[in-house]
């Protein structure tokens, strides 16, 4: 990601410690980088500051009279995905910050802690701070609801790990395209920093897939008369973009899985390989499981894909983030058309708030750019078109039974062992206590599902799984409890 210049802007910074001379300070050097800061002595005067107002950076203290920084941390990013928080712990609790670096936080400092230290640290922050094209890029997602709020902190967290392959689910027009391009800014700090490369794989024909994707020599096929460099060469550095990645025909997925997992390619007619070093993003409008059932899809190149799955919800879910969207779009269709920007009355928001939007987003951006064509150019008010609105189809397009992503937080739901190995077995929840990232919990429900496929088999899960065994070793220590019993396929109580 792009380094930005040091940030000379005011910010905000809560400070959470019961340390009273510690506390004073921390106070005083952040006021004197410019930040306005406040102070709460324990986890619940945070919970009073965080409901009330955001803030740009939050400095937690471990050790707290009524809890630790380390369970406060996942509230803190809940509630305010775009806040970036460092934690201060003693040597015990390390292992706690090292393991929130990997959930989002950005920095810890270990105790004792000088005041030259405390300033370089904060000095690094600040240069997170107040980022343009961050803002630029979220606010291309429009929505304060609790589920795009989730949204927008998992695309921060993946933008973190430029090296995972991000799988982008939703119905079609949920907004995945917009998602990958947030992405992709978030990863490099704009969009023009680096290439942006997208194929829809439904528009591609099934004998032209290789060629467009890989690119072709000269002399490679009937009519190749000049090289010609593919899609994964010219989004190199920066983010492949591969739509409808459920359509890619059968006979190219193996080709398709091969780059995936060793990051090389070969174009048509080439004798050497290259290697693609960029962000593979990939998204669906299908359940990927229910493509593997019907043997549509390889369920090893799924597996392959859905390293970090974030779902777009539909916008019936959000029907409170209408208003936004509703406002956002009707700027742009004014951009469009060169006209004055007419305004909302309450009432017809209230009448879409009403409509279930099978068509999603578009659907919306469809009926919004009908009626202001529709609107006098000199109107205050836009002209609804309602009675278009009421003739759609009010009843919801089919969902796709894949459960939202939960942001970091512990887990407290019991641990069920499936019974007989059944397939309800792979949405177990982890074992009780245990706290997992997003990315990790993928990763668990995963390995789970398939070591209960394969009957405890380590080498075949593996193998379908994509790793090797001995990594597969090591995850399962890790995860004790994901062993299973060959004989009778239930999963092993930790």
């Amino acid at each position: 990601m792009n380094t930005a210049p040091e940030s000379t802007a005011p910010f905000s910074c809560l400070i959470v410690d019961d340390d009273d001379g510690f506390a004073s300070m921390m106070t005083q050097v952040v006021r004197s980088e410019g930040g306005e800061p406040v102070w709460a002595g324990s986890i619940e005067a945070a919970r009073q500051q965080i409901a009330h107002r955001s803030f740009d950076l939050a400095i937690l203290d471990n050790r707290l009279p009524d809890g630790t920084g380390y369970e406060f941390y996942p509230q803190l990013i809940r509630q305010s995905p775009s806040t970036v928080a460092v934690m201060i712990t003693g040597a015990p609790e390390l292992a706690h910050a090292v393991e929130l670096t990997r959930n989002g936080l950005f920095d810890y400092l270990t105790k004792p802690i000088s005041v030259p230290d405390f300033q370089a640290c904060l000095r690094r922050t600040k240069q997170r701070l107040h980022r343009p094209e961050i803002d630029a890029a979220t606010q291309e997602l429009v929505g304060s609801s609790a589920v795009m709020r989730d949204v927008a902190l998992l695309l921060q967290q993946a933008a973190r790990h430029p090296e995972a392959t991000v799988l982008l689910l939703g119905e079609t027009g949920s907004g995945k395209d917009v998602a990958a391009r947030t992405l992709h800014r978030l990863t490099h700090g704009s969009a023009d920093a680096k290439p942006y490369v997208a194929l829809n794989c439904s528009a591609v024909p099934a004998e032209m897939f290789e060629a467009e994707l890989f690119g072709s020599e000269k002399g490679s096929y009937t009519g190749a008369d000049r090289r010609r460099a593919g899609l994964v060469e010219a989004a190199e550095g920066g983010t492949l973009f591969l739509d409808e990645v459920a359509e890619v025909p059968l006979a190219q997925q193996a080709k398709l899985l091969r780059f995936l997992e060793a990051r090389e390619y070969r174009a048509l007619g080439a004798t050497a390989s290259r290697i693609f070093s960029g962000r593979i993003v990939a998204a669906t409008h299908r359940n990927l499981a229910d493509e593997v059932r019907a043997g549509r899809f390889r369920d090893d190149l799924m597996y392959r894909l859905d390293v970090f799955g974030i779902r777009l919800p539909p916008l019936r879910e959000r029907l409170s983030d209408i208003p936004g969207i509703a406002d956002r779009l009707l700027g742009q269709l004014c951009e469009k058309y060169r006209r004055r920007k007419p305004l909302l009355q309450d009432a017809d928001i209230a009448a879409l708030q009403t409509h279930q939007f099978p068509g999603n987003v578009r659907e919306l951006r469809n009926l919004l750019e009908r009626s202001l064509l529709r609107t006098e150019e000199n109107a205050t008010w836009i002209s609804i078109d309602l009675g278009w609105l009421r003739g759609r189809p009010s009843a919801s397009s089919p969902v796709i039974p894949t459960p939202p992503v939960a942001p970091a937080a512990p887990f407290a739901a019991p641990f069920a062992a499936p019974v007989n190995g059944s397939a309800s077995a792979a949405e177990s929840p982890p074992a009780p206590g245990r706290t997992l990232s997003p990315l990790d919990l993928q990763e668990y429900r995963f390995i789970q599902k398939v070591m209960i496929e394969e009957k405890g088999g380590i080498r075949r899960a593996a193998s379908k799984l994509g790793i090797t065994h001995q990594a597969l070793l090591r995850r399962l220590q890790k995860w004790p409890e994901l062993r299973v019993n060959g004989t009778s396929g239930d999963v092993a109580a930790s």
